[in-house]
């Protein structure tokens, strides 16, 4: 039976260098808002001889993702690996003076919609499926108020879930990846040499043995 992998931010970054290094083993259904990104993941995943599933939603539209978890569930009856990399990374502000519209932001794709998901992908995950979410430690850091409050928050959501599930199952993962030169680190870094940083292509490399078990 065809392993099925989910990939939530699946466009760009980490989350497509992922959905491609998983694509020889599992069929990718590869969620991301830009249409252009996933055909382009496309392409390189079916020269690799894999097959993908594009899903041009945005997580924060209930109803899309409603939509997807019940269609997943009719074509397959299950979700294998759901690997989650979408993140807002609000511009950065001093606390005191962080626009309310670019918090809210932060909240509802960081949080909200992570929470969401986990109620609709958990019935496909089982007992013997896999979720995978990534840290990124800004929390306190000067300025990073709505991405570090919203991504510490949505870990803290992870953990909590990882906890629940340690004798039931399904397996949830929290990985750090290393700092790599992604648009969301371009936001807060701008101009900064990228070139110490890592690939994503290497850092899906490295991290997939722990992924892919």
């Amino acid at each position: 039976m065809t392993s099925i992998a989910l990939i939530t931010g699946a466009g760009r970054g980490l989350g497509a260098a992922l959905a491609q290094a998983l694509a020889p083993t599992h069929h990718i259904v590869a969620v991301a808002r830009t249409t252009g990104a996933l055909e382009e993941l496309d392409d390189r995943i079916r020269a690799g001889g894999g097959e993908a599933t594009l899903a041009p939603m945005d997580i924060t539209t209930d109803a899309a993702m409603q939509q997807l978890c019940r269609s997943i569930h009719d074509r397959w009856g299950k979700v294998d690996l759901w690997v989650h990399t979408a993140v807002h990374a609000a511009p950065l502000s001093p606390a005191a003076a962080m626009v309310t519209k670019d918090f809210d932001s932060s909240m509802n794709v960081n949080v909200a919609a992570t929470q969401r998901l986990i109620g609709y992908v958990a019935p496909l995950l089982g007992t013997g499926g896999r979720a995978v979410f990534f840290d990124d430690p800004q929390a306190g850091q000067p300025y990073y108020g709505a991405y570090g409050a919203s991504k510490a928050a949505q870990i803290a959501l992870a953990r909590s879930w990882q906890a629940e599930t340690v004798r039931t199952g399904p397996a949830v993962q929290v990985l750090t990846p290393r700092p790599m030169p992604t648009g969301t680190r371009a936001r807060f870094h701008p101009g900064e040499d990228r070139s110490p940083l890592a690939k994503p292509e290497d850092e899906a490399a490295r991290l997939l043995p722990q992924i892919a078990r």
